[in-house]
């Protein structure tokens, strides 16, 4: 999926993903205190981390998707803040399955040989 939004956002709590377009927008709002018609994309992922939920607002409408992986988990932050920006990159690598936080991470400083 291209999402064409603002920004993206990944909200860290599961969700149950019997939730539609106004459940998974009232969470926005008052879990993530964010405009859920912002131009940004809201993420959601269910406790097994094998499906996505997104809704994004286009200025016309609300849009909601759902992918499913038939193997393996999605890469998810941990759940220290209750919502994670990616970019544009790791929202590619991410919805493929890929450890999309690996491929940014910094050498260690200590490392030696």
């Amino acid at each position: 999926m291209d999402v064409s939004a603002d920004s993206i956002w990944l909200a860290t709590a599961a969700v149950d993903m019997r939730t539609g377009i106004d459940g998974l927008s009232l969470h926005v709002q008052q879990a993530l205190g964010r405009p859920p018609c912002d131009g940004t994309a809201y993420v959601f992922a269910n406790r097994r981390r094998t499906r996505l939920k997104v809704v994004c607002w286009d200025g016309t409408g609300v849009w909601m998707c759902l992918r499913r992986l038939h193997r393996g988990q999605f890469i998810w932050p941990a759940a220290d803040e209750a919502s994670w920006q990616v970019s544009a990159e790791q929202w590619q690598w991410l919805i493929a399955g890929v450890d999309w936080q690996r491929l940014s991470a910094p050498a260690p400083a200590q490392w030696r040989l």
